[in-house]
């Protein structure tokens, strides 16, 4: 096992640190993995999120976008539809996505009491 040293434990690698700061919120993973087979309207990503609401949803995919793994697309109408694409990095997280999916599946435990749940 390696031995660290006190400046080893206050030194936080920065790009994890960046990783962090925008997967570490509610909702923005989920976002990703959910875009991940290709474009989708708003009103569809909203559906297949449980939970989020109209405007979370809005404030993760404008932070998504800021950041460069989102391209949001107006569909010319009528009616006037807004569908939301990955981009070149946006795909890029996809084996991460996965990897960390395998490792749930394998190290957190299931909450009986919650179908789907973790405990």
């Amino acid at each position: 096992m390696a031995d660290h040293g006190e400046q080893a434990c206050k030194s936080v690698d920065v790009g994890m640190t960046r990783v962090f700061e925008l997967f570490g919120k509610r909702w923005t993973g989920l976002i990703v993995a959910t875009l991940m087979p290709g474009r989708v309207h708003f009103a569809d990503l909203r559906r297949a999120i449980p939970g989020i609401s109209e405007r979370m949803l809005s404030d993760r995919l404008t932070e998504l976008a800021a950041a460069g793994l989102v391209v949001r697309e107006v569909c010319p109408g009528p009616p006037l539809r807004v569908a939301y694409r990955l981009t070149e990095a946006g795909q890029a997280m996809e084996p991460a996505l996965k990897e960390l999916g395998a490792w749930a599946a394998k190290y957190l435990q299931r909450d009986p009491y919650c179908p789907g749940g973790l405990s």
